[in-house]
C-alpha cells in the first residue's frame, strides 16, 4: 500500500514558501511574508510530506518529537531563502500544474465516482477514499491497514469459508469515504441510520469488534448540540479528532462482512403494492407500475409476487370471475421477461400491521356470514372475525351448495385454466396457497380489531358451532364428553403466561385435558393444510406450491410457548410442534414459506426480555424441522428494511454460513415494492443486496 501511495503522492515535497499554496492560499501569503512555515513529519514509513499549518477548524495534536523538528528546522530560513530565483519560479509552475490535475482528478470523481469529498479536499483525501473501496482501514491518524476480509485467503467462495468466516461481522452499514476528514459516521442501526439522515447529527454506536486484541480502549460520552452528555461509549485509543468543538469517534470506514461471491444463486422477487389491482379488477397505475418494473429489471430481480384476491375476483356472485387486471398485469410482466409468484389469498385485507387498503371477502359470503355468522373464526366472548372462514365449514356444505374447501378447489382450478399459457412458458414460477388469516397456516388467535397489542398471548379461536362440533367429537372418542370445551383460565387477549391457570409453569396446559385440547387444536390446522394443498397441488400440478408460516417469537422463551398454542402451533418446551407441520408439507411437495424474522429490527430490547421473546431460535426450529424433511424454504422479510444491517441479516438467514450440507433458501420476496424503496439510496443498498444474494461480487457503493 506504501508504494502505491508513494507512486500518486511523488517524491518528498521541497521545503519552501510556494509549496504550501496547495492547501490554503491565505495562509501561502503569510508563509510569503514572514518566509515561516511548519515542517511536517514522516506520516508513514516511506513518505515524506509537508504538514501544513493548523487552522481552528482542524486542530490536529502533534507529538512532542514533531514540535522539536519543526523548531530545530525553522531555524535554518536562511538557507531556503538562498535558493535561486529560477528554482522558485520552476517550483511554482510544478504546483500550478499539479493542482490543476488534482482538481480534474477531483471533479471527476465527485460527479461520476459518488465521492463524497470536502470541497478542499487534497491527495491524501483522495488516497483514502481509494483505499477504503479496495477494503482497507484508514485511521483519522492516516494509519492504514487491511481489513479482515482480505486477510481471509479462501474469501469469495462457499467452498473456501473458514471459521474466521463466520465471526465477520455482516450487520453494518460502511460510511461514505473521506467524510468529516476521514472519520466514521459510525456503526448504527436503522432506527440510529434514519434519526441521523434526518437531523444530520453524527451518532456513533460501539463497533462489535476490536481492531486489535490488544488495543486499549475507553469510554467517551457523546455531546449533543445542547452540551448534554447523551450516551457513553467505548472508544479506541488515539482515534478521536475534534472537529467543531465536538468529539467524535474516529472508527474505521468499512468493516469486514461476509463476501457472497461464488454462493448459491438465490432469486430475488419483489412483492407488488396490495392495492396494485383494485376492487373492479383493473390497474390501478398501469404506467407507474411498468416504470418501476423496469427499473427493477435493470437491476436483475428475477420477479414480482401478487395477491389474487378471492374478494376481487370472485366479488359478485359465486364461480362468477373477474380477472381482467391481472391479465394485463402478467402480460406486461411477461413482456419484460421477469417471473411470476402468485399468492391464492382467501383472506380479507385491512385491519392487520402494513395493510393500507381494504379488501373484503366476496360479497356473497358476506351476506352469508350476515345469516350464518357461524361460519367465521369465533372467540370465548363471542366475537366473530370475518378475516377468514373458519376451519370448521371446511367439510360444510354452507356455501350455496358448497363447502369451504370446494370454493377454494374451484377458484384455484379456474385459475389455471385462464391462465394456462403462463404456466406452460414458466412465466409463473410458484404459487402460494392461502390457508388462514394474513394467507398464513395458523387461527387468527391475535385479531388488533378486537384489542390484540403485542406481546399479548392471544385467544382460542374454536368457539364457531362447526369448531365445537368437532371439539365434542373428538371428546366422545377419547371417553371424555366432558372435555368438549374451550379452557376456561386461558386469560384474554393481551393476558401473559404467568397471569393465566392454563399458560404459567406447570399449568394445565400439561395437564391431561390441557394436552387433549392443545392436540385437537392443533390438528385441525394440519387437517386444513392437508386438504387445502391436496387440492392445490392437484390444479397446479408441475409448478411449486408453497404454503406461509408466520414467526410467532413472544413467548418463545416461556415453557408454554403460549402465543403459539392460542395460533395453533403445539409447541411448549416439551414437544416441537412444527416438524408434523413440516411433515404435512413434504407429503404434498410443498415448499415452506417462512418470514427471516430479521431480529435486528426488534429494536426494544427490553420488551423482548418481558415477552421472553426469541426470534433466532424460532427461525432455526422452524428451518431444521423443515431441513429434515428436505422441503424447500422461501422466505419473505418481516419488517420494513432500507439499510445494510438487515439486509445482511436477511442474507446470513438465507445462505447460513458453514453449513455442512451448503442448504439454502429456494426463492427471497421483498417485501415491498414502494416509493421509498425507489428512492435512490434505498434502491442502492437493494441493488447491492440483490447481487449478493445472486452470489456475485460486489464492491461496496460509497454512499
Amino acid at each position: 500500500m506504501a508504494t502505491s501511495m508513494q507512486k500518486l503522492v511523488g517524491v518528498s515535497q521541497e521545503d519552501d514558501e510556494e509549496e504550501m499554496e496547495m492547501d490554503v492560499k491565505e495562509e501561502d501569503d503569510e508563509d510569503e511574508e514572514n518566509g515561516e512555515k511548519q515542517i511536517a513529519a514522516q506520516m508513514m514509513i516511506g513518505v515524506d510530506e509537508v504538514k501544513p499549518s493548523t487552522s481552528s477548524s482542524d486542530q490536529f495534536q502533534y507529538q512532542p518529537q514533531l514540535q522539536e523538528q519543526v523548531s530545530n528546522q525553522s531555524g535554518g530560513g536562511g538557507a531556503r531563502r538562498s535558493r535561486p530565483l529560477e528554482e522558485k519560479e520552476r517550483t511554482k509552475l510544478r504546483e500550478r500544474h499539479r493542482r490543476a490535475i488534482t482538481a480534474r482528478i477531483l471533479a471527476g470523481l465527485r460527479r461520476h465516482g459518488n465521492y463524497n469529498l470536502r470541497v478542499r479536499a487534497d491527495i491524501n483525501d483522495v488516497i483514502a477514499a481509494l483505499a477504503r473501496e479496495a477494503g482497507w482501514v484508514v485511521l483519522p491518524d492516516g494509519t492504514t491497514f487491511p481489513s479482515r476480509s482480505q486477510s481471509s485467503p479462501a474469501a469469495g467462495t462457499s467452498a473456501g469459508m473458514t471459521s474466521s468466516s463466520s465471526q465477520m461481522v455482516s450487520q453494518q452499514i460502511p460510511p461514505p469515504p473521506a467524510t468529516l476528514q476521514g472519520v466514521s459516521s459510525g456503526y448504527r442501526t436503522t432506527v440510529e441510520y434514519n434519526a441521523c439522515r434526518m437531523k444530520g447529527v453524527f451518532m456513533p454506536t460501539p463497533s462489535p469488534y476490536d481492531l486489535s486484541s490488544t488495543a486499549p480502549a475507553q469510554s467517551l460520552g457523546v455531546v449533543a448540540d445542547g452540551g448534554e452528555q447523551t450516551e457513553r461509549l467505548p472508544l479506541i485509543a488515539g482515534s478521536t479528532q475534534v472537529i467543531n468543538d465536538k468529539q467524535i469517534i474516529g472508527l474505521p470506514t468499512k468493516l469486514p462482512e461476509r463476501d457472497f461471491a461464488g454462493t448459491p444463486y438465490v432469486p430475488v422477487y419483489v412483492m407488488l403494492p396490495l392495492g396494485v389491482i383494485n376492487m373492479k379488477c383493473e390497474l390501478a397505475d398501469p404506467d407507474g407500475l411498468l416504470k418501476q418494473l423496469r427499473v427493477l429489471k435493470s437491476i436483475n430481480v428475477d420477479g414480482v409476487m401478487v395477491d389474487c384476491w378471492w374478494g376481487i375476483v370472485e366479488a359478485h356472485a359465486p364461480q362468477e370471475y373477474n380477472r381482467n387486471g391481472y391479465q394485463r398485469l402478467f402480460q406486461m410482466v411477461r413482456e419484460l421477461k421477469l417471473k411470476l409468484q402468485v399468492v391464492m389469498s382467501f383472506h380479507e385485507c385491512g385491519g392487520n400491521v402494513g395493510d393500507d387498503v381494504c379488501i373484503p371477502l366476496p360479497h356473497w359470503v358476506a351476506e352469508i356470514g350476515r345469516s350464518n355468522p357461524e361460519i367465521f373464526f369465533t372467540d370465548r366472548e363471542g366475537r366473530r372475525n370475518p378475516e377468514c372462514l373458519s376451519w370448521g365449514i371446511d367439510k360444510e356444505r354452507v356455501l350455496r351448495g358448497r363447502t369451504a374447501v370446494e370454493v377454494y378447489f374451484d377458484y384455484m382450478r379456474s385459475f389455471r385454466v385462464e391462465f394456462d399459457e403462463f404456466f406452460e412458458d414458466g412465466i409463473i414460477s410458484m404459487v402460494e396457497v392461502g390457508l388462514g388469516p394474513c394467507g398464513e397456516l395458523r387461527y387468527p388467535s391475535c385479531p388488533v380489531k378486537h384489542g390484540w397489542r403485542y406481546p399479548g398471548i392471544g385467544e382460542f379461536q374454536c368457539y364457531d358451532q362447526y369448531m365445537l362440533k368437532s371439539l365434542r367429537k373428538a371428546a366422545e372418542m377419547r371417553g371424555h364428553s366432558f372435555w368438549a370445551r374451550g379452557p376456561d383460565n386461558a386469560g384474554s387477549y393481551n393476558s401473559q403466561p404467568h397471569e393465566t391457570g392454563f399458560f404459567c409453569d406447570g399449568g394445565d396446559y400439561d395437564g391431561y385435558y390441557g394436552r387433549f385440547f392443545l392436540n385437537w387444536y392443533s390438528q385441525v390446522l394440519l387437517n386444513h393444510g392437508d386438504r387445502v394443498l391436496s387440492l392445490a397441488k392437484l390444479a397446479f400440478d408441475g409448478t411449486c406450491i408453497t404454503a406461509k408460516l408466520p414467526g410467532i417469537h413472544w413467548w418463545y422463551k416461556a415453557a408454554s410457548h403460549a402465543a403459539e398454542l392460542t395460533a395453533g402451533y403445539y409447541n411448549p418446551c416439551n414437544r416441537d410442534g412444527y416438524t408434523a407441520i413440516a411433515t404435512m408439507l413434504q407429503k404434498h411437495g410443498a415448499a415452506l414459506s417462512f418470514s427471516c424474522a430479521e431480529h435486528h429490527i426488534l429494536e426494544q430490547q427490553d420488551h423482548l426480555r418481558e415477552a421472553l421473546a426469541d426470534p433466532r431460535g424460532l427461525v432455526w426450529q422452524v428451518l431444521n424441522a423443515a431441513w429434515d424433511v428436505s422441503i424447500p424454504i422461501a422466505s419473505e422479510n418481516a419488517f420494513l428494511c432500507h439499510d445494510r444491517v438487515g439486509y445482511n441479516t436477511i442474507l446470513d438467514n438465507v445462505k447460513p454460513v458453514n453449513d455442512p450440507d451448503g442448504r439454502h433458501f429456494s426463492s427471497f420476496t421483498y417485501h415491498r415494492l414502494s416509493p421509498l424503496l425507489m428512492e435512490r439510496q434505498n434502491f442502492m443498498e437493494f441493488e447491492r443486496f440483490v447481487k449478493r444474494m445472486h452470489g456475485e461480487a460486489v464492491l461496496d457503493p460509497q454512499v
